[in-house]
Order: C-alpha cells, then sequence, then structure tokens
C-alpha cells in the first residue's frame, strides 16, 4: 500500500454566497462563483501548494460546485503532475434548491441552537449525512492507496464545513469535538501529515470556539464504583 505523504485540504475561495445572502434567491448554490478577492485568495494559496508539492505528482479530488472549479484552476498547479477529477461527494451542505435568504437565516439560528452536526436543513442535509457520504468517499480514497504508484500527494479542493466533517471522520473525533471547532477561511488550508508513527496528524488545529466535554463524561468513575459494588458484594 503506497500511503500518500500529506493530504492537503482547502476550502474554496470568497463566493458571491459569502458576501451576499440575496443571490441564493437568484442562483443556484452549486453555480456560485468567485469574487476577485476568492481568485486572489485560490492564487496565493497556489502560490503556496506549488512549493509543497514540488515536482512530486498530486491526485486531486474537486467538489462539483462552480466555486471549488475556479479554486482549483486559479492554484495553477502543474497539469502534467496533477490527475485531476470531480468527486460530488465532496461537495457542500445541502441547504434545499432555490433559498430564501431570511427562511436560511432563521434555519441558521435554529442550527447554532441544536447543533450543527444533527440539525437538519428544510429539504436539505444535516452535517451527520455529509459525514456519511464524505466517510464513504474516505473509504474509496484509501482503496487507492493500495496502487503501488499512488501519489505522495492527495489534494481535497471542498467547502469549510466538509472539510471538517473529513477530519473528524479521519481523525476519529467526537461529535462534541467537531462542533467545538470553526470553518477555516476562504483559501485556507488544512495538511494530514503522514507521522514516523505511521499516523496522520494536522500541520495544524482548527480555531475552537469553545472547550468541548470530554467524551463519557463521568463513565470512568461511574464504572469504577459499580465494580467496587461487584467486588464487595462478591465477598
Amino acid at each position: 500500500m503506497a500511503r500518500p505523504r500529506r493530504i492537503v485540504l482547502i476550502r474554496h475561495g470568497e463566493s458571491e454566497g459569502n458576501i451576499d445572502d440575496s443571490v441564493y434567491e437568484r442562483v443556484p448554490d452549486h453555480a456560485l462563483q468567485l469574487t476577485e478577492r476568492g481568485r486572489r485568495q485560490a492564487e496565493r494559496a497556489g502560490d503556496r501548494l506549488r512549493g509543497v508539492f514540488g515536482r512530486e505528482p498530486v491526485s486531486a479530488y474537486v467538489s462539483p460546485y462552480r466555486r471549488t472549479h475556479q479554486t482549483f484552476l486559479a492554484l495553477r498547479l502543474d497539469p502534467s503532475r496533477v490527475r485531476a477529477r470531480e468527486e460530488p461527494r465532496l461537495r457542500e451542505q445541502d441547504w434545499g434548491n432555490w433559498q430564501d435568504p431570511e427562511h436560511v437565516r432563521q434555519q441558521k439560528l435554529a442550527r447554532d441552537a441544536y447543533g450543527h452536526f444533527f440539525y437538519r436543513f428544510v429539504d436539505g442535509e444535516s452535517g451527520a449525512d455529509v459525514y456519511d457520504r464524505v466517510g464513504a468517499f474516505l473509504e474509496s480514497l484509501w482503496r487507492s492507496f493500495d496502487a503501488p504508484d499512488h501519489p505522495p500527494n492527495v489534494l481535497l479542493v471542498t467547502h469549510g464545513l466538509t472539510m471538517r466533517l473529513f477530519c473528524m471522520r479521519w481523525l476519529h473525533w467526537t461529535v462534541a469535538e467537531f462542533e467545538s471547532l470553526s470553518n477555516p477561511a476562504n483559501g485556507e488550508t488544512r495538511e494530514l501529515l503522514l507521522g514516523p508513527d505511521g499516523r496522520y496528524h494536522l500541520d495544524r488545529p482548527f480555531e475552537h470556539w469553545h472547550v468541548p466535554p470530554p467524551p463519557f463524561e463521568g463513565w470512568h468513575a461511574s464504572h469504577t464504583r459499580s465494580l467496587s459494588g461487584r467486588n464487595a458484594n462478591s465477598g
């Protein structure tokens, strides 16, 4: 198995929807384009990534949205060294079809109260749904590593929430850990780097907006008390 040395995830550059909610009434989410600022963000990311990849080959997977396609092109990677394919499972969380901005804002407030992982948009997806399809993609990606000539670099051009959920699935984060993290900024990257221990580690963490509780909080103490009680009774 030829596991890559690095898996780079990049969020698309700033799009029309990032600066004007009303555009969702006129343009499908998948058809939104980058702004000029978004193009510059992608170009700056490309300047850095060309240095990271050097002359090594890259296997790239790109969300089918227009803004992710445009981001990938703006990276200006060497086409002779990059094998690129469109990957629908890396798309944005679906929020329905034509959108009423005020309705979406109300749903986002409800999502903040309910939880980003479990809240389901009307006619759209929950974060859990995105997690499931990202998990299916990860299984396909892992099988691709069986090829002895698999490139040492993988690039995923995707969306902020999808980036977090990919890392959640890969690194086995809990729901609470996922909920505590903020999306990266437009054009930002995260890298999963293969360490000498054979495990992948993030090059830098996502920003935390609060500290998550530990998993199964209080379980160890109650389990210990239960065992002590059984031991006492058995004597």
